[in-house]
């Protein structure tokens, strides 16, 4: 087996645990785009093409709201600022690849890919097989959220109620943050985005979402010492 191999596998195994958090979440957004009237095949494509859970998720609760196009483009694009956070992070450990790598491991930039890929660049440093290892993880989490999705469209609301999935969604999360709260910065940001989402939760169209999003990038940079 080659490095490039061995790279690929091990990110596929770091992001396995991920996955059990990650396959529910996918059922939940499939049946949820179904219950708000989007087309199987523009669902499924929303997946495929956008790849961005935590937004596909929010857009199919908007839209089945009734929710005006204008505030669903908003509130998506305040979410995803997140993604704009992922890139610099991770800028440095692969600027020298070909374009055509970038544009892929871009692409498949998502929270639980940078999870695992951000802590194995820290540990492990520039290696010449690091992009693999991120690939491994973002593709696994790709598969795995097409499949989840499919299935959730096809389920639809025949999923049983009583199924805890719903719960899936927060603890994944969870999971993602807290092995980053590493100082406080990091901790502060974690806290008042927590308390400004409860807070603002009762706001009309998620619009506490972009509040707590606004105010746990704001603290970080105010606590965040300058380099």
């Amino acid at each position: 087996m080659t490095d490039s191999a061995r790279s690929f596998l091990a990110g596929v195994r770091s992001e396995l645990p991920l996955l059990i958090g990650v396959f529910p979440f996918g059922l939940i957004y499939g049946a949820s785009a179904s219950a708000s009237g989007l087309p199987p095949a523009v669902a499924q494509a929303m997946s495929a093409v956008v790849f961005a859970g935590a937004a596909q998720f929010i857009a199919a609760q908007l839209m089945h709201s009734g929710a005006p196009a204008a505030v669903v483009i908003l509130t998506i694009a305040v979410v995803n600022l997140r993604h704009v956070l992922y890139s610099a992070s991770v800028a440095p450990y692969v600027e020298r690849l070909p374009l055509r790598w970038r544009g892929w491991l871009a692409y498949l930039l998502t929270d639980e890919a940078y999870a695992v890929t951000i802590v194995h660049y820290e540990t492990s440093g520039m290696t010449p097989t690091g992009h693999w290892f991120f690939l491994g993880a973002g593709a696994s989490l790709w598969t795995t959220w097409q499949l989840s999705t499919a299935l959730g469209i096809i389920l639809g609301t025949t999923v049983p109620a009583a199924w805890p999935l719903d719960f899936a969604v927060p603890l994944t999360f969870i999971a993602l943050v807290m092995p980053t709260l590493i100082d406080r910065p990091a901790a502060m940001a974690a806290l008042s985005a927590g308390v400004i989402s409860m807070l603002a939760r009762a706001l009309p169209y998620q619009s506490g979402l972009m509040l707590a999003a606004l105010a746990g990038i704001g603290v970080g940079m105010i606590l965040e010492p300058a380099k």
